[in-house]
């Protein structure tokens, strides 16, 4: 049998050019399957029965969401009834697994003194300053999901009418609107001694670069992030680009914004997956009423 790296391949060819996934559903399988093939080892994939893979969902649901581990079992089934299809394999471990339970698990977001603490005290004496400032103003500013933000091009900016074209998932586009704070670190980022103190400025159209002078990946938006979050001694484990998201939906239902607006900002197919939100924003008041009102309590 080949290693499970060529099988993987060729499963990401088989969606790519069978099924025509899109290129983020796609690096979200090839996330999931690594990931447990990593775990797995040097052991035939052959080996691999419904009981180990329980075992490994097991350790997933003590460390993930139930949403991600539902979505890890289904990037394995996919992939072993590829296997199994294309002969690899004779049998599919994933038969007898039980699906996980996608519990209902609310937004976890930064209060919002603290999101505005760190962007407020970045520093913007670098060019890598400059970027990362820029970076975190958009997260937190349009509630991007990290995707959108890999693939942003500088031709998705429009400065005049303060707007940004973002490209979803299934390829749908939207337009959200800048802020102030935004603008201003989008600009001096892509000003002279910015972006063009990279390596090879003009070599590709995205916006966001790495040292290297290539597209800013996913990865490195998250080592961005861990380590401006160090810097400002906030909690690594409470901080992510999709905690950026989060807040910036709960932050501007917080300020009474309407939810079909944050729908449309954040771009969700369905308003119930924007109610999430309105959740976290409900406990956030009853807090406060409880902590408040003489008549709240005893």
């Amino acid at each position: 049998m080949d290693a499970p790296e060529a099988l993987l391949g060729e499963y990401v060819q088989w969606l790519t050019v069978e099924k025509g996934r899109s290129r983020a559903t796609i690096e979200a399988y090839q996330r999931d399957i690594l990931a447990f093939v990593t775990w797995w080892g040097e052991r035939p994939l052959a080996t691999v029965t419904s009981a180990h893979l329980e075992e490994y969902l097991n350790l997933l649901r003590d460390a993930r969401a139930a949403s991600s581990v539902a979505r890890a079992l289904s990037s394995l089934r996919g992939w072993w009834g590829f296997l199994v299809d294309e002969g690899h394999v004779m049998l599919d471990p994933c038969t007898y697994v039980a699906p996980s339970r996608r519990g209902r698990t609310l937004p976890k977001p930064l209060p919002e003194e603290t999101l505005i603490g760190l962007l407020d005290t970045m520093p913007r004496a670098t060019p890598v300053d400059r970027r990362d400032r820029a970076l975190l103003e958009l997260l937190y500013g349009t509630g991007a999901r990290v995707s959108e933000v890999v693939g942003l091009e500088i031709q998705d900016l429009d400065f005049d009418e303060e707007v940004i074209r973002l490209t979803g998932k299934g390829d749908k586009q939207r337009l959200v609107p800048m802020g102030r704070s935004l603008v201003a670190a989008l600009r001096e980022y892509l000003a002279p001694g910015g972006r063009s103190e990279f390596p090879h400025p003009r070599a590709h159209a995205h916006v966001f670069v790495n040292t290297r002078g290539g597209p800013l990946s996913r990865q490195g938006i998250d080592l961005i992030i861990d380590a401006r979050a160090l810097t400002a001694n906030i909690d690594r484990s409470t901080i992510s680009a999709h905690v950026f998201r989060h807040s910036c939906a709960t932050h501007m239902l917080a300020h009474g914004a309407d939810i079909r607006f944050v729908q449309e900002l954040l771009g969700h197919a369905s308003i119930a997956t924007t109610q999430a939100y309105t959740a976290v924003s409900i406990a956030s008041m009853q807090s406060v009423y409880t902590n408040a009102h003489p008549r709240a309590h005893d």
